[in-house]
């Protein structure tokens, strides 16, 4: 059977937008001090299909520490992955769908920023594969301190 990853649907899970400042903040210069928070998770909807959610959350504050505005956007879509390792699919739903969500929610978080009064932020393109071998590095080290921590008796 020929390996294939098709993504089936993308839709938009969740947006939540505040400016807790407003409108006091557009009286300022805006240089705001920007925090990003990227999170995928994968859930299985049969044994072919997988739901696979990109949540970003945009915080940016002003140089007294004031939050000005938090956007949170949770992009989805639903792959159909077949004809894969366990391995391989486990990386293919790590990397690569968020890949393809990405440009997805970058979207949504720009609009919502403009639509807001601010400017748009750019987020910068995020190497989902570094991101992916950083979890299962720190998986391994954690299973090892585990292993010297409980030696078999």
């Amino acid at each position: 059977m020929a390996s294939q990853l098709n993504l089936e649907r993308i839709y938009v899970k969740d947006v939540s937008f505040e400016s807790p400042q407003a409108p006091q903040i557009f009286s300022v210069q805006w240089k705001p001090q920007v925090k990003l928070d990227l999170n995928t998770t994968t859930r299985a909807l049969g044994e072919e299909r997988f739901e696979v959610d990109l949540r970003v959350t945009v915080t940016t504050k002003t140089e007294d520490e004031l939050t000005s505005m938090i956007v949170e956007v949770t992009q989805s879509g639903i792959f159909l992955v077949s004809g894969f390792e366990p391995d391989q699919q486990k990386q293919l739903l790590a990397t690569m769908c968020p890949n393809i969500l990405f440009p997805y929610v970058r979207e949504q978080v720009d609009s919502l920023m403009m639509k807001g009064g601010f400017p748009a932020l750019h987020i910068a393109p995020v190497n989902f594969d570094a991101v992916y071998a950083q979890a299962i590095q720190a998986e391994t080290e954690k299973a090892e301190a585990e292993k010297a921590a409980n030696p078999p008796h």
